[in-house]
């Protein structure tokens, strides 16, 4: 059977062919225009792409912020000073020499010191009767000597009256040196080091302290016997002298016929002898009796400040 194609069917393919064709390429080009809309960034990306930026940021600080506290929470064991306790031996009264034993006074001692006789007595009288002045005769005496004793003397260094190491007292073999341009400066130094100043003597009993010298003064009374730690008192003239008066006058304590006085604290005293025999065991010293003088120098470090060894004397060992 042969099959006739219907010319106006045939027309109508082509004719919808071409239409389909020319729509094709009309609708290519706007859908590319729609794909690079979908593609083009709107004002919500950028609004959201910013808040999560804000975010992140906010995340690491808070991240960070708590790291610092983590840490500040975190305590390294503070070092443990060992206590350092001196007990120095003493002559106390006794004079200075080379022995143990104790020192017979002289001929004139004796003579001065011992009971007149009736026979003095009444030479004395007739004497000051007759205004003649008296000569003392020593040559008639059964001492040794007319003119001194015939003990050795103490070999103990000064100091009260006792039996100890043989050392030099720290009162003696310190020296505390400060750096200060300025009397708020000198002032902010003692109060970090919790030093009190303090006069004594002249007309007033006890002793008066001053201490918290960079702000408002603190003040206090105290009996001189009573009194154990160590302090120190000014031996030269010296700008900071006069600094130690006027923190003195500021907090109203009389001066006048007075002697002014730093004292320290027991822990403070032990941080300095710490300081110290470290630094002399550095130096091949490992005993406070080979030290003579160590002289400390307050200096600035992060924080406040730190006393430091700037120069040490040793003893000549004995023969």
């Amino acid at each position: 059977m042969t099959t006739v194609a219907n010319p106006i069917d045939s027309a109508s393919q082509n004719s919808y062919g071409q239409d389909a064709d020319s729509m094709g390429k009309r609708n290519r080009p706007k859908n590319r225009a729609d794909k690079r809309d979908t593609l083009r960034k709107s004002k919500f990306d950028s609004v959201s792409s910013m808040l999560f930026a804000v975010l992140i940021l906010v995340g690491v600080c808070a991240f960070m912020l708590f790291i610092v506290w983590w840490d500040s929470r975190v305590y390294l064991p503070v070092k443990t000073l060992a206590m350092i306790i001196e007990n120095p031996a003493g002559r106390g009264e006794n004079a200075e020499g080379f022995e143990r034993d104790f020192e017979p006074p002289g001929a004139e001692e004796v003579e001065a010191l011992a009971e007149p006789t009736m026979q003095d007595t009444i030479a004395a009288v007739t004497d000051a009767v007759s205004s003649v002045a008296a000569s003392l005769d020593t040559t008639n005496t059964n001492s040794a000597s007319s003119t001194q004793g015939t003990g050795k003397g103490d070999s103990r260094p000064p100091g009260p009256m006792g039996e100890g190491e043989d050392i030099v007292p720290r009162s003696e073999r310190w020296q505390l040196n400060f750096s200060a341009k300025s009397l708020a400066g000198y002032s902010e130094q003692l109060d970090f080091y919790k030093i009190e100043l303090a006069a004594i003597g002249g007309t007033i009993q006890g002793v008066d302290y001053a201490s918290q010298l960079s702000g408002t003064p603190k003040i206090r009374h105290g009996d001189s016997e009573t009194e154990k730690r160590l302090y120190f008192m000014w031996t030269t003239e010296s700008p900071l002298k006069r600094f130690d008066q006027q923190l003195l006058q500021k907090a109203g304590i009389p001066l006048s016929g007075r002697q002014m006085l730093k004292f320290l604290e027991p822990a403070f005293e032990n941080l300095l002898a710490n300081i110290e025999l470290e630094f002399s065991t550095k130096a091949g010293h490992p005993s406070v009796t080979e030290i003579a003088k160590t002289v400390f120098e307050s200096k600035s470090v992060e924080g406040g400040f730190a006393f430091e060894v700037v120069n040490q004397r040793y003893r000549k060992p004995k023969k």
